[in-house]
């Protein structure tokens, strides 16, 4: 579904990232993932060594705008074009706003916010120069429902279904489209760590009876990234089993 396509994913070495980062590779994209250490970007593309052709890691500062610019750039260079970019990375919190600290909020609009912006006017300016591409974004539920500590993560991810629909009217006349994607509660290291008895209790609010895999949010990025969701743009795809609904 993406064979000759370019793909730059963010946070893309473990969980939800590297799930897309494997699924694009499975349908034929060259693909540079991010991470925010040189070492677990390597420990990333160890596990992808059928890939080694098609995969690079990088490890800029994701709210350094040259930083990202010359990261981008150098993906170009690599494969030729910069045609998909999944906004993931992003890093969540608990904490009760009677111990929220100022350092602590900034550092989560740095990383789930900024980053998204700095990224995404870096792949723009490639994208337009080439007729073209897609900018896909990591939101959450809880930009809908909000949840019960730590605001500073959900009003980020509120702010990314802002800043998704406002450029996907923005760069449409450049032939960009723009989506999100939003997942519920998914098997990541951070579900995997809860009690089972709080896992079970979670699951008993959805729907379908059971956290989503990483695969199944990597489903709907490829969809998003693929020529099948060609004339889809401004859209925030819910990946949550109906929880809430």
């Amino acid at each position: 579904m993406l064979k000759g396509k370019t793909a730059v994913v963010t946070g893309g070495t473990r969980g939800i990232g590297f799930a897309i980062v494997k699924k694009y590779l499975e349908n034929g994209a060259n693909v540079a993932l991010t991470g925010s250490r040189q070492e677990t970007v390597e420990k990333a593309l160890a596990q992808l060594g059928e890939y080694k052709d098609r995969v690079m890691g990088l490890w800029p500062d994701l709210c350094d705008p040259k930083e990202v610019a010359d990261a981008f750039a150098s993906v170009k260079e690599k494969f030729g074009s910069f045609d998909i970019l999944a906004n993931n990375a992003g890093i969540s919190s608990r904490t009760s706003l009677y111990d929220y600290t100022l350092e602590e909020f900034s550092k989560i609009i740095d990383i789930n916010l900024k980053a998204v912006f700095v990224c995404s006017q870096a792949a723009a300016r490639l994208m337009e120069d080439q007729d073209g591409g897609c900018i896909i974004n990591t939101s959450s539920m809880v930009a809908e429902y909000g949840q019960p500590s730590g605001c500073g993560y959900p009003a980020t991810k509120f702010a990314v279904n802002g800043i998704t629909r406002s450029l996907a009217r923005e760069l449409a006349k450049d032939g960009i489209r723009v989506n999100a994607v939003a997942p519920g509660v998914t098997n990541t290291d951070m579900v995997a760590a809860l009690p089972e008895e709080m896992v079970a209790r979670i699951s008993a609010g959805i729907p379908l009876g059971h956290p989503g895999e990483p695969e199944d949010v990597a489903n709907a990025f490829l969809y998003l990234a693929s020529d099948m969701a060609s004339y889809v743009t401004g859209v925030v795809l819910r990946v949550d089993g109906a929880v809430m609904n």
